[in-house]
């Protein structure tokens, strides 16, 4: 709805007043007026008809009739006046303004009837002889007979248009009219300068008040001298509620940044709902796990957000109980499995009812996931351990149990027994590498240096160029001589060695195995080393790429075994460039070979 000014308040009503007050006065000097003329012009008439009764009654009874006609036609012009005499029967004897032969009988008309009855008779009514409306006031005329009895016989009417009562009223009522049109202006004028006076304060503090609302509050509100008393304590209240809610607010905006603070920096996601479970607050992480925008998910139900029935079914229990809700559950996202820790509790405000709730999912799928990673590491450790020792032990207690004549059998037995020694000692080895590697991050002892990058490559080629040349494979190499990154020489060319040494094994005899390194933009246009490491040989199942470099993971297990493989090559690659602040990845379909990617920092 649109508001109106003060003016616009105080005028009409003002003017209503003011219009009402002259329409009644108007009205009622209009009224007392016309009565008061018509009173006077009928009291005037009646002094006309007494002025010349005695002229009349002398002719009527000396019975000159001409004269008596003459006379109300000469007196009737005279005076503007029309002047009538009617006989007893009604009869008109004599009109000033009409032939009395042809005018009708009057004896039915009112002013007559009671002029008749020895009363005066006024009546104000439509002549229909004239055809105006006229005042009329009749007398009696008393005739004396022979005897001395005297009586009312004829009647002696005077009467007057009522046309000029209207003339001189409606002058009067203009005149009146006119005054009131300036009585109304003086009250507008009067109306204007009071609503001023009064809202000129008010359009300060109102100007005041907006700046308040756009939280403004540098100036005090100035108070006019010439206010009144109300508009001054107003105006004082005003700069007392300003310097109270710039400190409010001060406060306020303070705690609201320590919240989005806190919220922002929190790992585990939070969602403040009221008790419609209309989201209010979601901090980043929310957004990032249910992987939606926060502008979205504001005012929107968590049923529409979320979409699992196992959190709508928690919310409904952190609304029904009184206590903290806590229980673990899973979640898909993207095809992985989540597991997160529900906890919810009810909000209560000062008056002890709730109004909302606090949700919070803690996501520990990485806890869950180390676990499961250190049982398989337990068992596959045991597992890779227990094989080359039950070996060594069955063949070193069947030596025991044979003759000593059979030579050729007690050889092969020891050949199976140093096959699986070496086995265990590789393992063993590769742990130990892992381990120290893993020690080296931990404490910053592992130190890159501008190193050449093709050398390193020259020199894992050359480790691993006798495998290549029992199976007939080439190893290409393309990387330019003048490449330099920084790099532990040492623990890159044993990455690279057990990268060439996985393509060789994994490569049919007579291919070709290609290991190219360059510098070339990889994230957001920034420069990188990055070192390719191709084979054309059996290739890795896309299940598998995901877990490739965990300890002692076998895509192929029968296979890598017999390969004679650990399970730990890749996952000293992995940690191997980890400890240079770079990543390795891995891209391979089955029977297309792989193609492994270091990539590292140029600088």
């Amino acid at each position: 709805m649109r508001l109106k000014k003060l003016v616009w308040h105080i005028f009409p009503a003002n003017l209503l007043i003011t219009a009402g007050s002259l329409l009644a006065l108007l009205w009622y000097g209009s009224t007392a007026l016309d009565a008061f003329y018509k009173n006077w012009l009928a009291i005037d008439l009646e002094d006309r008809a007494h002025f010349i009764e005695d002229r009349v009654a002398d002719l009527i009874q000396q019975d000159k009739l001409e004269k008596l006609k003459t006379l109300c036609r000469q007196l009737g012009r005279k005076t503007s006046t029309r002047i009538t005499v009617i006989q007893p029967t009604g009869k008109v004897l004599a009109d000033s303004d009409e032939n009395p032969d042809i005018m009708e009988n009057h004896s039915n008309r009112p002013e007559i009837k009671r002029a008749f009855l020895g009363k005066t008779g006024t009546k104000l009514r439509f002549s229909a002889t004239l055809g105006v409306t006229m005042l009329y006031v009749a007398i009696p005329l008393t005739d004396t007979y022979p005897s001395g009895h005297a009586a009312v016989g004829h009647v002696l009417r005077m009467a007057m248009p009522a046309s000029a009562i209207e003339q001189t009223l409606q002058g009067l009522r203009l005149k009146i009219a006119a005054f009131g049109v300036i009585v109304a202006l003086l009250a507008m004028l009067a109306a204007i300068i009071v609503s001023r006076r009064i809202s000129k304060p008010l359009e300060i503090m109102t100007a005041r008040a907006e700046q308040f609302a756009r939280e403004t509050f540098i100036s005090p509100l100035s108070i006019p001298h010439n206010c009144s008393l109300e508009v001054g304590t107003l105006a004082a209240a005003m700069n007392s509620m300003g310097q109270k809610l710039q400190e409010r607010f001060a406060t306020i905006v303070q705690q609201r940044n320590e919240l989005q603070t806190i919220m922002s920096s929190m790992a585990d996601a939070v969602l403040v709902i009221d008790n419609a479970k209309h989201i209010k607050t979601i901090n980043a992480a929310a957004c990032q796990l249910f992987e939606v925008s926060s502008s979205k998910a504001i005012n929107k139900t968590t049923q529409e957000i979320l979409r699992d029935i196992n959190i709508e079914r928690l919310v409904e229990q952190t609304f029904a109980s009184t206590t903290p809700e806590r229980e673990e559950i899973t979640m898909d996202k993207g095809g992985e499995k989540l597991f997160l820790q529900y906890s919810g509790v009810q909000l209560y405000g000062d008056n002890g009812d709730s109004f909302g709730a606090v949700i919070t999912f803690h996501d520990f799928t990485h806890i869950r996931r180390l676990e499961n990673v250190r049982q398989e590491f337990v068992a596959n450790v045991s597992h890779e351990l227990m094989t080359p020792l039950t070996s060594i032990k069955g063949y070193t207690e069947t030596i025991l149990d044979s003759s000593e004549g059979d030579k050729e059998q007690t050889k092969q037995f020891l050949q199976i027994i140093l096959r699986q020694s070496d086995r265990l000692q590789a393992i063993v080895s590769d742990l130990l590498n892992l381990s120290r590697i893993e020690q080296e991050i931990e404490g910053n002892e592992i130190h890159p240096v501008p190193t050449n990058v093709k050398g390193v490559l020259d020199q894992a080629i050359q480790v691993c160029r006798p495998k290549a040349v029992e199976k007939d494979l080439t190893i290409e190499l393309d990387s330019s001589a003048e490449l330099i990154a920084p790099l532990d020489a040492q623990l890159m060319e044993q990455a690279v060695v057990n990268l060439l040494v996985n393509a060789i094994k994994y490569s049919a005899p007579a291919n070709r195995v290609e290991i190219a390194a360059n510098r070339q933009p990889v994230e957001n246009n920034k420069e990188m080393i990055v070192i390719t490491v191709r084979d054309y040989g059996i290739g890795i199942g896309r299940e598998h790429l995901p877990r490739l470099f965990e300890r002692f993971y076998r895509s192929d297990k029968d296979r890598s075994r017999k390969l004679g493989g650990t399970g730990l090559g890749l996952a000293i690659v992995k940690h191997i460039v980890q400890a240079h602040n770079g990543r390795v990845d891995v891209a391979s379909e089955r029977g297309l070979g792989s193609t492994f990617t270091i990539i590292l920092p140029a600088t």
